[in-house]
Order: C-alpha cells, then structure tokens, then sequence
C-alpha cells in the first residue's frame, strides 16, 4: 500500500461528506504494498480506509468491491465499501476510481504459531463456500496468462540459471493448466493474496480478511497455496513448515474437505503459487512506478521458495 496520489484534506473532507461518514479528524498515507494508493481516514464517526485504484479500472472494480460486500453479508469477516446516498461503492477521488472500506480491528500476526494457521484455514474455507452463489464472474487476473505474458518483459533483467528456472516452470505450468486434472479442480472467487499482511487478529482471533483487489475467479485450491506459501514457510529459507501447514490444511478441510484431484495437484499448485509471486515481484522490481512510500518487495525470496516446492514436494 504505497501513495501514488497525494489527497489533500478539502478532498477528503468532500468525499466523506457524500458518503455521509462525518467530519475529518486524520488522513494518513499507509506504507506498504506496491498497486494502489491507501490511507486510514478517521472521522468523528470511525476509522475507514480509502484506496485509489492506480491500475484497475473502473470496469473491473466492481467485482472486487461487490465480492466484499457478498462476502460481507455472508457472514466473512471482510471490509465492507461504503455507499454513497445513490448506493453506488465506487467514488471517484482525485480523478481516480476509489472506494472507502470500514477499518477492521486488530492487527496482522507476522510471525504466526499453528493456532493462526488454523484459523486462516477455516475463514478460507468459509469464504470459499460463501462465495459460490455470488454472481459476477471475473478471472484471476494475474493468472496464468498474465504470466504467460509478463516472463518475456523480466527475463532481460535475471541471470541465465533464474531464466532457465523460470522458463521452464512456466512451461510446467501451462503444463498442469492443459490436463483433465486442473479442469477438475473446483473454482470460485479467490483472494489470491492472503498474506499475513493481509489478515487481523486481536490474540488468537482472527477478525478480517482485507486487501482483496487481487482477487478474481480460479481454482480453490491455487488461494491455499498462496496461504501455504506465506504462512506456513520460514521466511528467511523459504522452507516448509510441515507442523503448520498441517494445522493450517487440517482447519481447511474441515470445513470443505479437499478432492482427490486437489490433492494430487497441491504440489504443483504450491509451485504455482511461487511462481506467480517470483514473476510479480520481478516485475514491480524491475520496472518500478514512481511513488511516495514505496519500497519494492524482494524478488529472490519467491525464487527460493519455488525452487524449495520444486526440491522437496508437499502432500495433503
């Protein structure tokens, strides 16, 4: 969450007028991240978050905005966009598509034990299955084909040994993509970037998922990995965590057993997931947008964690 676009006070003031949310007491840009501009707007009536949309655009916004407010109602605890006196969620700050969502209590556990993994398992889980009957239909945009796509532009920036790795888990993966049994893997909408960032919890409590502006429609079993690939690994080595990502799957299938066709494929979704988040981070590394508060994640960690799924396969 970096700030591509300053917002100055009147225009925040302006904003939470036409939402009806009361009088401006602090707007302050939020550091992280590397898509969207985000601040924490405080007004005399709570806490809120507003982002602007630096990349996605108007036409897609509404699934995302309305897939939380689905979920919202579904009993998932998720932001929730804020209408204005027309009903409409998306706004429009400084030019820019924006939404305000409702601050979520607590705080991210960046160095989470098994009982966090559980609960993450059961809350994805849930909002798997809340998410079935929600209508709008939009592809996980940064999918296999945006993959597809984006290698070709990295691959002049890498050494020769991270471009033979990259070219051919790619080619893996179009692989996996093409066989009957990824067309068996139950789909719905997806959060594909639960990170620990991306999570609160007051103790053991998880109180909220956020940040869904990467989520799209795929496969169930891709958004595990993701979640397997962040929480369930030792950050400095890239390697597995076996206890947690037992207590994290376990969580999972309690609620929505796994398939036979996941299960044979989550060592190659967990490669997916690597893969997916190696190429992005050598994108925004490489080709970097300017910005106040900014700060590029590193791409190699992503590496280390592919080439550890590769070595060393994971089994439900």
């Amino acid at each position: 969450m970096a700030v591509f676009t300053e917002v100055s006070h009147p225009e925040a003031r302006e904003l939470l007028r036409r939402l009806q949310l009361g009088e401006l007491v602090e707007l302050r840009g939020i550091e992280g991240g590397i898509e969207n501009t985000n601040y924490f707007l405080t007004s005399d009536q709570g806490e809120f978050v507003l982002t602007l949309f630096e990349r996605l655009t108007a036409q897609q916004l509404p699934f995302y905005l309305y897939l939380m407010k689905h979920l919202a109602h579904g009993g998932v605890p998720v932001p929730d966009p804020r209408a204005d006196k027309n009903g409409d969620i998306l706004h429009t700050v400084c030019g820019k598509p924006a939404a305000v969502v409702n601050k979520l209590r607590g705080k991210s556990q960046l160095a989470p034990q098994g009982v966090h993994c559980a609960a993450v398992g059961t809350m994805l889980a849930r909002m798997h299955l809340a998410g079935r009957d929600f209508a709008r239909h939009q592809p996980n945009l940064r999918g296999l084909p945006w993959w597809n796509e984006t290698v070709p532009v990295v691959l002049p920036h890498i050494d020769a040994a991270q471009a033979a790795l990259l070219r051919s888990e790619l080619a893996y993966q179009n692989h996996v993509a093409a066989s009957s049994a990824y067309a068996a893997l139950p789909r719905g909408p997806v959060h594909a970037d639960l990170f620990r960032d991306n999570v609160m919890f007051e103790g053991e409590e998880l109180t909220g998922f956020f940040d869904f502006y990467f989520a799209g429609v795929d496969t169930w079993l891709f958004d595990l990995a993701v979640c397997l690939n962040d929480w369930c690994i030792d950050l400095p080595t890239g390697t597995h965590d076996a206890k947690r990502a037992t207590r994290m799957l376990d969580a999972y299938q309690a609620v929505r057993p796994l398939t036979e066709a996941e299960r044979e494929l989550l060592p190659a979704m967990l490669r997916a997931g690597a893969l997916r988040f190696w190429i992005s981070r050598l994108w925004d590394f490489y080709l970097p947008r300017e910005a106040s508060m900014l700060t590029p994640h590193d791409p190699t960690h992503f590496e280390r964690v592919l080439r550890a799924r590769i070595a060393h396969p994971v089994h439900a």
